[in-house]
């Protein structure tokens, strides 16, 4: 995929080592969870349209029962750029989270409000868990 790269998933020092913040359960997270970093892109003139319709999928998909994780991000260069990265245990819980109410009202929005579909990653979660919390 074009256009999809690596996002960091609970920051970075300046030194380059990511650090344990408090609440960061990385532990909890299992080897191998199913990841997926997706972005679509609003239409000229729609930003604001797509941004309102997308920012309630925060709240909503964190409630969902298998989601792990979930950010919403804004290319700070192009507005109306989303950038989504999730984390789910399983491909199957990630498949249910698409087949939700929520996710399937959003989807139907995008031939109004994006230019273009979403592009998805899928990936395995990697070096999540040190060797010494297994």
């Amino acid at each position: 995929m074009s256009g999809i790269f690596a996002l960091g998933l609970l920051g970075c020092s300046s030194s380059g080592a990511a650090p344990h913040a408090a609440g960061a359960r990385y532990a909890e997270i299992p080897s191998g969870a199913y990841a997926v970093t997706a972005q679509v892109r609003a239409k000229q003139g729609k930003e604001d349209d797509l941004r309102a319709v997308t920012l309630p999928l925060v709240e909503q998909v964190r409630n969902e029962p298998n989601n792990l994780v979930y950010f919403l991000h804004e290319n700070r260069e192009a507005p109306g750029h989303f950038i989504f990265y999730e984390i789910f245990a399983t491909k199957a819980d990630f498949e249910a989270h698409n087949a939700t109410p929520h996710v399937k009202a959003w989807f139907a929005k995008l031939p109004e409000l994006a230019d273009g579909g979403v592009d998805v990653l899928r990936a395995e979660l990697l070096g999540n868990q040190s060797t010494a919390s297994k």
